[in-house]
């Protein structure tokens, strides 16, 4: 078995690498060549399976290179984020969509399609949601990097009609918690606030404590990577939304309290920025109902989700969450 990870040094594909060479299989078969691709690959261990690809998936030259020997399966994380994206709207355009489409033209296969697991993003329901909705909310992307996910969302069901890519996109959250680093997310406060509570730090919330958001650490989303790669009959549907846990900042500043403490609470303040509350703070309930019948999950709970992100030992007289698995 041949697997690629896309976007390997980032914060999701570290913890995939890790997690696929610690399973050492997929799909029933054993990892002989786990190829890994970014610009820069660094602190991965010293595994004779890793096969390092220096470069950016806008570089034809070295996807073919990488994929010379073939592929079975290949996880597609790497992305220029969001608010970076609009920011450099070229550069946005040439990683996020076309660094995707020419991925997805040299996997076509017809005898043998590869299975690709794409990280797409909620971002393609854009802002006024309802009260409530499922996975058959209408898309209406407000941002270019949101429009390059549905667009390739949209090439990979095509292809998989085509039976020539073995596509599955799953529509991720905000994935918890990031490192306390510049890196072009506009959600980066969800990762933040989190940070600064566990380090007893100030932190200035640019959003209320009524904001609401969706939620999923990324040992959660590593476990519904590995499950889409496993499913065997996926159907004609190709591209789900997550189960996810929607949380206001104040839900998650108590779950903080409740899980270490109220002594920092205190370091919490508000600015609330009304365009960024406008597109990351009024999600609401969200149901997926048929992500949940092929097996995809959250988190569990607010307490499950700070386990999971901030690596927290299980609460007194609770069961330990089993790793790789999601609360």
């Amino acid at each position: 078995m041949r697997v690629m990870v896309t976007g390997a040094n980032g914060f999701v594909g570290r913890q995939l690498v890790m997690r696929l060479l610690e399973a050492g299989e997929v799909r029933g078969r054993p990892i002989e060549a786990l190829l890994i691709l970014d610009r820069q690959l660094d602190g991965l261990p010293d595994d004779a399976r890793l096969r390092r690809h220096y470069g950016s998936v806008t570089d034809p030259a070295l996807l073919r290179r990488a994929l010379a020997d073939g592929v079975d399966v290949v996880f597609h994380l790497a992305s220029l984020p969001g608010g970076a994206a609009e920011a450099q709207y070229e550069l946005g355009y040439q990683v996020n969509l076309q660094g995707s489409l020419e991925l997805l033209d040299q996997l076509r296969n017809p005898r043998r399609p590869p299975v690709l697991v794409y990280a797409s993003s909620v971002a393609v329901y854009g802002g006024d949601l309802p009260l409530r909705m499922d996975e058959d909310q209408p898309c209406s992307p407000q941002l270019s990097y949101a429009a390059h996910k549905r667009m390739v969302e949209i090439a990979l069901q095509d292809l998989a009609r085509r039976g020539e890519v073995d596509g599955r996109a799953l529509r991720l959250p905000g994935i918890v918690a990031r490192p306390r680093e510049p890196n072009g997310l506009r959600s980066a406060f969800m990762s933040d606030l989190l940070h600064a509570y566990a380090a007893g730090e100030a932190y200035t919330c640019p959003v209320s404590p009524q904001a609401s958001a969706w939620w999923m650490s990324a040992r959660c989303c590593v476990d519904n990577l590995l499950h889409a790669a496993e499913l065997q009959a996926p159907g004609d549907r190709r591209v789900w939304q997550l189960p996810v846990l929607q949380l206001t900042i104040a839900q998650v500043l108590a779950g903080l309290q409740a899980s270490l403490g109220e002594e920092t609470r205190a370091c919490i303040s508000f600015e609330p920025e009304p365009q960024l509350e406008a597109l990351f703070g009024r999600y609401p309930a969200l149901r997926t109902t048929q992500a949940r019948k092929l097996g995809f999950c959250h988190d569990g709970s607010v307490l499950g989700l700070l386990r999971n992100a901030l690596d927290l030992p299980p609460r007194r007289g609770t069961a330990a969450t089993r790793k790789g698995i999601c609360a």
